[in-house]
């Protein structure tokens, strides 16, 4: 038996009042396209009919759709950690997280298991929202423009060489490292992506690794902003201050590292 093979995915998906956005049509074709792919839905408190959507889904399929109820709404960090650390405790072969709205489509979904299943040596792969021929790629100028102010803090406060760490479409292969990354609760509300970036770079310093050896980005080859998203402009402020935190907390864990080798 191939040790590398992908057998289960558990593909969880935080949602806050998405009853609007939410396309049960969509999750039910990626269900029928790829027989190892269940869905975990997070409910993060909603107050709208979104419960109602995913009950929809999940009572033709009960097999492999789920629905994780949280008693209130306390943002997709914890959302997201929960549903992983729930869909490695019931067991699978690869998990990831991806956006409620399908902003990145669900077909790109097999195209990075592809790149996993064919590096052994990767722990995870994340989309990428890259302008390229070919791609097509879809937001506002300004959120692209911050988006790259924004990427370029995080690489440079974290020394690795990301292009995109907010793209809400992320696979990580199930073992140790992985419940490492989710097991300590998240400080940012918004950009827990970052501090997955940070906790990457911590576990490939235990093994004397890099971030580019154990994560590939993969540029998907659509993406488009979906109406009715729930960043406010104070939360631009919460994530430059998250950002910061998240930065000063790298660079003391890796000074205490260089402190104790010396």
């Amino acid at each position: 038996m191939d040790e590398s093979a992908i057998h289960t995915v558990a593909l969880v998906v935080p949602c806050f009042n998405e009853a609007g956005r939410l396309r049960p049509d969509a999750f039910e074709q990626a269900l029928a396209r790829s027989p190892r792919l269940r869905l975990l839905f997070v409910d993060d408190g909603s107050t709208d009919a979104t419960v109602e959507r995913i009950a929809s889904l999940a009572n033709t399929r009960p097999d492999r759709v789920e629905i994780l109820r949280l008693d209130a709404n306390g943002g997709k960090g914890p959302a997201v950690r929960a549903g992983v650390l729930g869909a490695l405790a019931r067991g699978c072969d690869v998990v990831g997280f991806w956006d409620a709205d399908l902003s990145t489509p669900l077909e790109e979904m097999e195209r990075m298991l592809d790149v996993l299943e064919g590096s052994p040596g990767l722990l995870a792969v994340f989309g990428s929202r890259v302008r390229l021929l070919g791609r097509d790629v879809r937001r506002s100028t300004l959120r692209h423009y911050v988006g790259r102010v924004f990427a370029t803090a995080v690489s440079s406060l974290l020394d690795v060489a990301i292009y995109d760490s907010q793209c809400g479409a992320k696979i990580f292969r199930s073992d140790r490292r992985t419940i490492e990354l989710f097991e300590t609760p998240f400080r940012a509300r918004w950009i827990f992506d970052v501090e997955i970036v940070a906790r990457l770079a911590e576990v490939a310093r235990n093994v004397e690794s890099t971030v580019e050896d154990l994560v590939h980005e993969h540029p998907v080859r659509t993406w488009h902003a979906a109406p009715g998203s729930k960043l406010r402009p104070a939360d631009y402020l919460s994530a430059v201050r998250d950002l910061a935190v998240i930065g000063w907390g790298h660079w003391w864990a890796a000074r205490g590292r260089h402190i104790v080798k010396s």
